[in-house]
């Protein structure tokens, strides 16, 4: 079995389990078009980003590493490493796809798409995921079968029904296709959503067990992708139903303490799973960044610490770090102001 299937089992026996799920975000072309690699570090003197199959290598080396439950990629992407290269055979990490690309994930960077009430949208078929094309036969068990399901509401009828139909709409296509699926329910991603900010985790997590109420238990999310809104927001959702894994997603790359902090914290309050985008991205070192944020989710170092280590892995090998020790070492992280 896979990592992630076994923990999972053990979650749901037992919620109070030491288990935590790790994932690396690495399906930024569904968003950010030729910026989606990153610059890399150091960064290239002209200024451009690094290639797509630069990118590819690093997901290969942080599979190989061993310290992944999930690699999430494009579908494009997994086309290559999971159906061409056949990378996940035998491999503990399970492989998933961004099954839907809404609006709000559409950054290119001259566009605003982001700035507008998100509207649901899929670039992908289920099929082509499972099977590297859509006119392959469905012979055998598929080398992708899991995906990341992405809604966002903003407390607007008209452009949350749409998203609802649009999550029925694939609900069916994934049971037809016997397609697994986690699901992300992102905080209103416009400004004037007739919500105050302490109102919307309220709101998130209220959306969250609304929208699986009308859900049968067989066709529920393996589990969740929420923001990280502090420790009662966690705690509430985590309690609701201990069948319901509740996981937090990365957000923004801040500084290397945020995101150990946060993962720490998160899992403190009831959180069971992490997926780290920008944050593994955009550090200097992201395989040795990802080392760090597996120890720091099975317990075997804490963030201080874990902050201190990784700086001694880039000395290791003579990177420079991007801040010193003592600025990447503070909190910048608004949510975790309110840990306790």
């Amino acid at each position: 079995m896979k990592t992630l299937d076994q923990k999972l089992d053990r979650i749901r026996a037992n919620p109070a389990a030491g288990d935590f799920i790790l994932a690396d975000a690495k399906d930024a072309d569904m968003a950010w078009g030729i910026a989606s690699p990153g610059a890399g570090y150091p960064p290239r003197a002209d200024g451009r980003y690094l290639s797509m199959p630069a990118f590819i290598e690093q997901m290969r080396e942080i599979v190989a590493s061993g310290h992944l439950d999930i690699l999430l990629a494009s579908t494009s992407v997994m086309s290559v490493l999971a159906h061409r290269e056949k990378l996940f055979e035998g491999s503990p990490v399970t492989p998933a796809i961004r099954a839907n690309d809404t609006t709000d994930v559409w950054i290119s960077r001259p566009a605003n798409y982001r700035t507008l009430p998100a509207r649901p949208f899929c670039s992908s078929f289920l099929h082509e995921a499972q099977y590297g094309s859509l006119t392959a036969k469905a012979d055998g068990a598929p080398r992708v079968n899991l995906g990341l399901y992405s809604i966002t509401f903003n407390n607007d009828l008209e452009h949350d029904y749409r998203h609802l139909e649009a999550f029925r709409d694939f609900r069916a296509e994934a049971a037809r296709c016997g397609f697994e699926y986690f699901l992300e329910v992102f905080a209103p991603n416009v400004a004037d959503c007739g919500l105050s900010a302490e109102d919307i985790p309220a709101f998130v997590n209220d959306s969250i067990v609304r929208t699986l109420a009308g859900v049968a238990r067989a066709h529920w999310p393996k589990f969740l992708k929420i923001p990280y809104f502090g420790p009662a927001a966690m705690e509430e959702l985590a309690a609701y139903d201990p069948e319901l894994v509740v996981g937090i997603l990365g957000g923004a790359s801040g500084t290397t303490y945020d995101a150990f902090k946060q993962l720490a914290e998160a899992k403190k309050y009831g959180a069971r799973v992490a997926l780290y985008g920008r944050k593994i991205k955009e550090a200097e070192h992201p395989l040795s960044m990802v080392r760090m944020l597996r120890a720091v989710a099975d317990g075997d170092i804490g963030p201080e610490e874990a902050v201190k280590a990784y700086h001694g892995d880039l000395q290791k090998l003579g990177l420079p770090p991007k801040r010193s020790l003592d600025v990447d070492s503070q909190l910048t992280a608004p949510e975790l102001s309110y840990a306790r």
